[in-house]
């Protein structure tokens, strides 16, 4: 301790108080009070030098005004940043907390059999089901929810609050759950008790959680710049870890639907040109990590084609859209429906609509919308 205060009684006379405390560990900003200041360790040295303690005081109320949303940040103080609306606020904490039981859920799932099969005929493994249940109950108990509806359950159920409406993917990737590849749950949140007749440009935030050697929590919020991750701590807190805002172009591939290409000419053609140039294959047969990685590298594509005889099984209501807003907000781009329009653009009319889609950079979807379809007139200025 005497060698702390030697240090900072040093750091004050030479007229630089406030790097006495900074944190260089911590990479965002630390608000510190001056009554917290009176009960550090370092009070003996405030009655040295009155007037720095008083500029620290007045440069502290300065930054506290000034904050923004900062790598380090808890979940609460990012989201008191990103959005004024107290209720949007408490559905993505509601659904945070769902995320970190599921979590724990998918460590110690047994994985041996099949529980149950849902109304489209997808055999569910028991944790499916599990995580389901986890997130109707955090939706109820959030009290801000109209309307929820999931991918297991794609009927709307009335969870009794007000203000918005849900519809998630509950556990995307079961199957390779049992082979400990990552998983994750998917998830939208509409404003209003609408989710038909929609599009996901309409969504007010969306959402994954991400169930690997870390749990993440990624988010965004529509109006808010960049898409945002939040890592699980060991003390059970989220803590604000990375920020996207831009996705480049890099030679990274992720393609599904890999059958498509026997009897789909153009997606073979695209196959080809990303082997030919060498593309790194990063696929694991999920889609959130495998989208998931694209935010991460800031590079790269995803791509889920369909063909005569492979039909597409990507529902845009729980996991198309939401996914869509995740990768636009970090800067990337998509095309959905085989229309060369956003993923965000297409409009949801049933609950089990689905879809093939592209996710990326723009120079990757450009590409993606030329070997497809023949041109890409959104994208027509850019070069990859």
């Amino acid at each position: 301790m005497a060698a702390i205060a030697s240090r900072v009684s040093t750091s004050v006379a030479a007229a630089a108080p406030a790097k006495a405390f900074t944190r260089p560990s911590a990479p965002r900003a630390v608000k510190v009070s001056a009554s917290a200041m009176g009960r550090s360790a370092f009070a003996g040295v405030q009655a040295a030098s009155v007037k720095p303690a008083r500029g620290m005081r007045a440069a502290s109320r300065r930054n506290a005004v000034m904050t923004k949303a900062k790598i380090g940040d808890s979940l609460a103080e990012f989201l008191v940043e990103a959005t004024p609306d107290p209720k949007l606020r408490q559905l993505m904490m509601s659904m945070a907390e769902a995320t970190r039981t599921i979590a724990f859920k998918v460590r110690t799932a047994s994985c041996a059999g099949t529980a149950c099969v849902n109304s489209f005929g997808d055999e569910q493994l028991a944790v499916d089901v599990l995580a389901d249940n986890l997130l109707f109950e955090a939706l109820r108990y959030s009290h801000v929810c109209k309307w929820a509806c999931s991918e297991e359950v794609p009927e709307p159920i009335d969870v009794g609050g007000s203000g918005y409406s849900v519809a998630f993917d509950p556990l995307d990737g079961s199957s390779i759950v049992d082979t400990n590849f990552s998983v994750g749950t998917i998830f939208g949140v509409w404003p209003g008790d609408k989710l038909k007749d929609i599009t996901g440009r309409q969504q007010a935030a969306a959402g994954m959680g991400i169930y690997g050697p870390r749990t993440v929590y990624l988010i965004a919020i529509t109006g808010f710049p960049g898409t945002h991750e939040f890592l699980l701590m060991d003390d059970g807190k989220w803590m604000h870890v990375k920020e996207t805002t831009h996705i480049g172009e890099g030679k990274l591939f992720a393609p599904g639907n890999l059958r498509a290409t026997f009897d789909n000419p153009a997606y073979e053609r695209l196959i080809s040109y990303y082997l030919g140039e060498k593309y790194t294959l990063r696929y694991t047969g999920g889609m959130v990590p495998d989208v998931f990685q694209i935010i991460v590298k800031e590079k790269g594509v995803f791509t889920n084609v369909t063909s005569p005889s492979t039909k597409a099984k990507l529902r845009i209501l729980f996991e198309v859209a939401p996914l869509a807003l995740l990768v636009e907000n970090a800067g990337g781009a998509t095309s959905g429906d085989g229309k060369c329009v956003s993923g965000l653009d297409v409009p949801i009319t049933a609950y089990d609509q689905r879809t093939e889609i592209c996710y990326g950079s723009v120079g990757e979807v450009r590409r993606f919308e030329e070997y497809l379809y023949g041109n890409s007139p959104r994208f027509s200025e850019v070069t990859a």
